[in-house]
C-alpha cells in the first residue's frame, strides 16, 4: 500500500534521488513544526501572515510555481514536480491556499490570452505574493455558466460592470479578480460574454464572506455596483470571454490536480492507514478488519490511478496533446474520490472524530480532522463544473454522445 512504502513512488534515476534529496533536506529545514497547532483557530490577519511568508520560502527555493514556463521562474519537468509534491505532502508542508488562484488559474489564463503587457504587469506580480480570485458564478448561473447575468457595458476606453458573484473562494484577501460578464445581451448566451482582469481596489466593490458548515468562510460573494475597469484589462477580445474561460477550467479541473492527488495520496491517505494500524484501548486494530483492509487496499488502488492520470494529463498538457474531456475526467476522478476517502476516514475515526471542531486554515482537505474533512469535500464536486456538468463534458466532447433533445 501507498501508506506503508514512505513516500509512494517508483524507483528514482539518479538525477531524481538528487533533486528528491536535495526536497526532502529543505523541508527538514524549512517546513514550520509547528503550524499545525499555529494555524488551528488562527485570526485572518494572522492566516494572511503565514500564508505570504510559506509563499515566500517556496518561491526563494524555486518551489512555488514549477509548472510555470522557465522564462517566467518554472520550466520544473513533470517529473521533478512530482518529487516535489511527494515530498511537500510527505514532509507535512502546507499548503499555498490564497495563492492557487493566482499561481494556477490567473497565470494559466494571462499565458494563454494575455497581451504582453499584461503577463509582464501580473505573473512578477503574483510571483511576488498577489491574490486572485475567481468571478464565474453567480447566483443563478453556477453550474450553467453561460447564464451569468453580470453586465459590462462600454463607455469609452472603459467598462462599466454591475452585477454578483458568488462562491468566489478568498475574495477577501485578493488583490485581483478574474471575471466574466456580459457584454451583448442580445448575443447567444455564450457569445456574448467578455472576460476581464479586475483590480479588487475599484469603487463599486463589496465582499461578504459566506459562513460554512465547517466554521470557515472562505467562499464570498461579490457585488459590483457600477465599478469601472479600464479597456486595456479586457483579455481576449470582446464577447470572446467564454472561449479564454475555458482555458482557466481547464486548469481549474485538470493541471492544478497533480499536487492534491500527491496530498491525497502521501499525506492524507498515509494517515488514514496509520491511525488503522493503531491498536483501540482494547488492543485491537481497523487494520485487522478484513472489510476494513479491503477498502484500503481498493482506495490505495484508485489513488495510484489517479496520480498516473495527474501525471499523464500534465505531460501531454506539455505537447499540447490534451484531448477535450481530459480534464474534466481528472476533476471528476480525484473531487469523488476525495469524496470516498474522507468517508470512509469518517467511519474510522468513530464518535472522536466527531468532537474535533476545528482544522489548520493552511491544511488541504485531508488535514486528519475527518469529519470537518469530509463535509469540506463536498464543496469539490462543485467548483469547476459540477460532476453532473463533468459527466456530460465526457460524455459529449470525450465519447462523442449526441446531447439529449429538448423534448427528452
Amino acid at each position: 500500500m501507498t501508506g506503508l512504502a514512505a513516500p509512494g513512488h517508483l524507483a528514482d534515476t539518479a538525477d531524481l534521488g538528487e533533486f528528491r534529496a536535495a526536497v526532502r533536506d529543505w523541508c527538514r529545514d524549512n517546513v514550520p513544526v509547528d503550524w499545525r497547532r499555529a494555524q488551528t483557530g488562527a485570526s485572518e490577519s494572522e492566516f494572511v501572515a503565514f500564508q505570504r511568508e510559506w509563499f515566500e520560502l517556496l518561491h526563494r527555493a524555486g518551489f512555488a510555481v514549477p509548472h510555470w514556463p522557465r522564462e517566467h521562474g518554472g520550466g520544473m519537468s513533470v517529473e521533478r514536480q512530482v518529487v516535489l509534491y511527494q515530498e511537500l505532502a510527505a514532509h507535512d508542508a502546507p499548503r499555498l491556499v490564497l495563492s492557487f488562484v493566482a499561481i494556477h488559474h490567473a497565470a494559466a489564463t494571462l499565458l494563454g490570452a494575455g497581451t504582453p503587457e499584461q503577463i509582464a504587469r501580473h505573473l512578477p506580480a503574483i510571483a511576488a505574493g498577489e491574490i486572485w480570485v475567481q468571478g464565474f458564478s453567480e447566483p443563478e448561473a453556477g453550474s450553467d455558466l453561460a447564464a451569468l447575468r453580470t453586465s459590462a457595458r462600454r463607455e469609452g476606453a472603459e467598462f462599466v460592470v454591475t452585477g454578483q458573484k458568488v462562491w468566489a473562494s478568498g475574495a477577501q484577501y485578493a488583490d485581483w479578480c478574474l471575471l466574466l460578464a456580459r457584454t451583448d445581451p442580445d448575443a447567444p448566451k455564450r457569445q456574448g460574454i467578455s472576460y476581464f482582469l479586475l483590480d479588487m481596489r475599484s469603487p463599486g466593490i463589496e465582499v461578504r464572506p459566506i459562513r460554512q458548515a465547517t466554521g470557515e468562510a472562505h467562499f464570498c460573494e461579490i457585488f459590483l455596483d457600477q465599478v469601472r475597469i479600464p479597456a486595456a484589462n479586457l483579455i481576449g477580445p470582446e464577447h470572446g470571454g467564454w472561449q479564454v474561460a475555458q482555458r482557466t477550467l481547464g486548469a481549474e479541473r485538470g493541471l492544478t490536480m497533480l499536487e492534491l492527488a500527491e496530498r491525497l495520496g502521501n499525506a492524507g491517505f498515509d494517515r488514514l492507514v496509520r491511525e488503522c494500524l493503531t491498536p483501540d484501548p482494547l488492543g485491537g486494530r481497523p487494520i485487522d478488519d478484513p472489510l476494513v483492509a479491503d477498502r484500503l487496499a481498493v482506495l490505495d488502488i484508485e489513488i495510484t490511478g489517479l496520480r498516473a492520470l495527474c501525471r499523464d494529463l500534465v505531460e501531454r498538457h506539455a505537447t499540447d496533446t490534451v484531448g477535450p474531456a481530459d480534464a474534466s475526467i481528472v476533476k471528476l476522478y480525484y473531487s469523488e474520490l476525495l469524496q470516498r476517502t474522507m468517508d470512509f476516514a469518517t467511519e474510522i475515526g468513530g464518535v472522536p472524530a466527531h468532537t474535533v471542531l476545528r482544522k489548520p486554515m493552511s491544511g488541504g482537505w485531508e488535514s486528519g480532522a475527518w469529519v470537518l474533512d469530509f463535509i469540506g469535500s463536498w464543496e469539490w464536486t462543485i467548483p469547476g463544473g459540477a460532476s453532473e456538468i463533468q459527466r456530460t463534458i465526457i460524455a459529449e466532447r470525450g465519447l462523442g454522445l449526441p446531447r439529449p433533445s429538448k423534448e427528452s
